[in-house]
């Protein structure tokens, strides 16, 4: 299922760098104060259609919200950004994706990123690997001293106390969930989220990181993140290699 997961994204893609090259974004703002365009909304479209043509499972996506009440139950389910980091697609800095996951039991067991600007794909299936452009990837990295990743539109005064209390001081910025991709193949070693994100912003990626041989610990819990909690809200979490132990007692 997975090819076919990552031809939905690609089809996706297309269409949304057709819109970036035109400059039609056609900005709105949501009642998050988040930006869409109308490259969301038509993603949004194609890979709901694609994922209904492949399997019956239901479909929750950023652009197609679902109530608690209805979804509470669902135990297998398709979880969608279709343009992950859209203040990314408006500056034209190339750092947005399309984010498609499979969620069992409240964790991501199926992951594909898309990168529309490059046409990298990232992908994973539980205890399947993690892979990038066909190529297997694994953050294999020993580096004492570490590399730090952060937003290019969402970094805050924890971030950076962060990075100045583990002496962090090469951090590249990305946009999207690129940063946690490029966590998977290691080219850095950490990205701690310290400010908001949502479900539909971790999960494929998260998959991915796990099977690259890293995690990503929610703060308050020091586990996993989980997914369709009644808040799709994620609490603050760190992303590193499996062996470095960045929370303090």
């Amino acid at each position: 299922m997975i090819q076919e997961v990552i031809l939905i994204a690609k089809k996706a893609s297309l269409e949304i760098m057709k819109i970036y090259n035109s400059n039609d974004f056609d900005i709105d703002i949501k009642d998050d104060d988040s930006p869409v365009t109308k490259a969301d909304l038509i993603a949004n479209k194609i890979i709901i259609d694609g994922l209904e043509s492949i399997s019956e499972y239901p479909i929750l996506t950023e652009e197609s919200s679902i109530a608690y009440d209805v979804r509470k139950s669902w135990s297998k389910y398709w979880l969608v950004d279709p343009l992950d980091g859209t203040k990314d697609f408006i500056a034209k800095n190339g750092g947005f994706t399309v984010n498609i996951a499979l969620i069992d039991k409240n964790k991501p067991i199926l992951g594909v990123v898309y990168v529309p600007s490059t046409n990298d794909v990232y992908y994973a299936e539980l205890n399947k690997g993690a892979y990038k452009n066909g190529c297997k990837i694994y953050n294999h990295s020993a580096r004492q001293n570490l590399i730090g990743t952060d937003s290019n539109f969402h970094s805050t005064e924890a971030t950076t106390e962060f990075f100045k209390t583990y002496n962090i001081t090469d951090i590249k910025k990305y946009g999207s969930s690129i940063k946690l991709c490029k966590l998977a193949e290691g080219e850095v070693d950490v990205y701690p989220r310290l400010n908001g994100t949502k479900e539909w912003d971790t999960a494929a990626s998260h998959i991915i990181v796990n099977e690259a041989g890293c995690q990503l610990l929610d703060i308050s819990t020091k586990k996993e993140l989980v997914y369709n909690k009644k808040s799709l809200k994620n609490n603050f979490f760190i992303a590193s290699r499996r062996d470095l132990k960045l929370f303090n007692d």
